[in-house]
């Protein structure tokens, strides 16, 4: 397993879907995942800290589990068939730990406002991430991709 954090909120270049882009800590492999519009906003909002007047669906999550007294653990992405990417969330409730299963875009939702880490496996890593030495573009091609993404801004996402 390895702990990955969001490095970005991207519009996946072909489809034009949301993609979040998770990072290792070393900073070598990024893995794009591709999210619905509402998770992503969900994201972006839990990644600016911004305040919502009422708690929306993962806040709703965080609140749930603070009221129980349950503790989420981590997140983990641990598969992925016919490029559809599957994760659990690990709670510790009573001193048990329990797996829930979660699309990986709600799980890194709720991590986020709760500040659990997010792993995963590390055959996905290897399989499915962009390596800092894969260039499978052309140096203008990414350069205009990177500057794509540093210009983005939570607010893109809001339709």
């Amino acid at each position: 397993m390895r702990k990955m954090t969001v490095d970005k909120l991207g519009i996946d270049l072909l489809t034009h879907d949301p993609v979040v882009i998770l990072r290792d800590g070393d900073g070598t492999h990024y893995l794009p995942i591709l999210i619905g519009p509402f998770e992503a906003t969900a994201i972006a909002l839990a990644l600016e800290g911004a305040p919502v007047p009422r708690p929306l669906s993962h806040d709703l999550m965080r609140n749930i589990l603070v009221t129980l007294g349950a503790h989420l653990e981590q997140v983990i992405i641990h598969d992925i068939k016919e490029s559809t990417f599957f994760a659990k969330l690990v709670v510790r409730t009573n001193g048990d730990l329990q797996e829930i299963d979660a699309r990986p875009s709600d799980g890194i939702a709720l991590a986020l406002r709760v500040q659990a880490p997010i792993y995963v496996s590390d055959n996905i890593v290897l399989e499915e991430s962009i390596s800092e030495k894969t260039r499978p573009i052309d140096d203008a091609e990414m350069a205009r991709f990177k500057k794509f993404l540093d210009d983005l801004k939570p607010s893109d996402f809001n339709h």
